[in-house]
């Protein structure tokens, strides 16, 4: 059916599903840092906002220049101008998933969007 996508990926440090499974309104990737590791660069964005969510381990987000611990169930929203870089704590992995959407496009949600 082409009326949807599946996709299985086990053992990758990170996924992303844009093209993996024809993703037309989002990026969401799954990403895995070894203790200590970063991700190599600090970056923003020129329209999209991103939301985190923690499944495992322990680290933190530099957001310009402010520390954000972040810990296993945290969800963070980070504007699009933001200066943001994350890693993983000396001690722990961190596994998450990156949310990326333009920022003020969401015009229905379940609530208004589905259909019974």
């Amino acid at each position: 059916m082409a009326n949807y996508q599946k996709l299985n990926v086990t053992g990758a440090e990170r996924v992303e599903l844009h093209d993996r499974i024809g993703l037309t309104g989002s990026e969401i990737s799954v990403n895995v840092l070894p203790a200590g590791a970063s991700v190599p660069f600090v970056h923003a964005h020129k329209q999209n906002e991103e939301v985190y969510i923690v499944l495992e381990g322990k680290g933190k987000m530099v957001l310009d220049g402010e520390e954000v611990e972040l810990m296993a169930n945290d969800y963070l929203r980070v504007s699009p101008p933001v200066k943001r870089q994350i890693f993983a704590a000396p001690d722990s992995a961190i596994k998450y998933v990156c949310i990326q959407t333009k920022s003020g496009s969401l015009e229905n949600y379940t609530a208004t969007d589905g259909i019974m």
